[in-house]
């Protein structure tokens, strides 16, 4: 079975995504995108947004489309909210469940793709545990099939990094005058790296990346933000605190992570450590939560936390590019 392939490098990303005329074809990485681009996706979303106990909205935008979703990893929030999204649109969409797959089996990566591809397959939703791969599958697809990556390694979550963005904007207006700080396992989390790499672009106050030492990130990874290990000056007089989970399944025997308890002491968001931050801070987190250790249960839930938006804002945004990306497809 023969696929179109493409000449570009696989670190090449950014170009990767787009097509001839500029427009997104794939959506790997936040990073290199435009400012413009990210805004119109943002404004794309805010149209599929409609008020709490109404029908959510709907589109054929995507009918007589078929949309594959490839979790070769667990997930809960991403998943049903690409699933959804592909529904809403009018699309066919269909669930690769990894524990029954045959790349379970010992298949490659581009059997599977290549199969899915005969099935005609326009849209492959693809999250690996493993680097690299949805720039590889956009290497070796159809011209008319569109790889869109819903969480790759620590390396990368483009559509939470999005959600992330609208959650904000719809706050505080703006990025420019924000101090947003990102609190947690910062090297080994892709939803500190997308959005890192969207607050960046869109031209934000002041970025502070907040973390035990053997969590920090590189800094050649995430040029212009402030490092801090210390959770008080991180969090002083910030707009936006936004706290992650320790990803022990990425970590193995990393030396120095501290234990539940000290983590908690030290790092933990609580109400008490909130009054250092802006009155009107909003606090953020991309889920799974897990409650007093990263977070205390009175912060999620208190009257500062706009986490469940940023659930809702997942869909909607993954609507904008699913979306996106099938009208390039019925222009061609």
């Amino acid at each position: 079975m023969s696929a179109t392939t493409k000449s570009r490098p696989l670190d090449d990303e950014a170009a990767l995504q787009l097509d001839a005329n500029g427009n997104l074809r794939h959506l790997l990485t936040l990073k290199g995108l435009d400012k413009a681009l990210l805004i119109d996706i943002l404004d794309d979303a805010e149209r599929y947004l409609t008020a709490p106990g109404s029908l959510p909205a709907r589109s054929k935008s995507l009918a007589g489309r078929t949309v594959a979703n490839l979790f070769f990893e667990p997930s809960t929030r991403t998943r049903a909210s690409f699933d959804l999204a592909g529904k809403r649109l009018g699309a066919d969409v269909l669930n690769l469940d990894v524990n029954t797959s045959s790349r379970k089996k010992g298949e490659s990566i581009l059997d599977t793709i290549y199969t899915l591809e005969a099935m005609q397959v326009d849209v492959m939703v693809v999250r690996d545990a493993s680097a690299g791969v949805p720039a590889y599958i956009a290497n070796n697809v159809l011209d008319h099939v569109s790889i869109l990556n819903a969480g790759e390694a620590d390396v990368s979550h483009p559509t939470q990094g999005l959600l992330d963005l609208l959650t904000i904007r719809q706050h505080k207006g703006g990025f420019e005058n924000l101090k947003v700080a990102i609190v947690g396992d910062i090297r080994h989390s892709r939803v500190a790296m997308s959005a890192s790499q969207g607050l960046t672009t869109l031209g934000v106050g002041e970025l502070r990346l907040i973390s035990p030492a053997a969590l920090a990130p590189d800094p050649d990874a995430l040029p212009g933000a402030l490092i801090f290990d210390n959770l008080a000056e991180g969090i002083d007089g910030a707009d936006v605190v936004m706290g992650l989970r320790i990803q022990r399944e990425r970590i193995g025997n990393l030396d120095g992570i501290p234990a539940i308890d000290e983590y908690f002491a030290n790092f933990g968001i609580s109400q008490e450590r909130l009054k250092m931050a802006a009155r009107d801070v909003i606090v953020m987190h991309p889920g799974p939560m897990n409650r007093g250790i990263e977070i205390e249960s009175m912060v999620a839930d208190g009257p500062n936390s706009v986490i469940t938006q940023q659930v809702t804002n997942g869909v909607a945004i993954r609507m904008a590019v699913l979306d996106r990306v099938g009208r390039i497809m019925a222009a061609r």
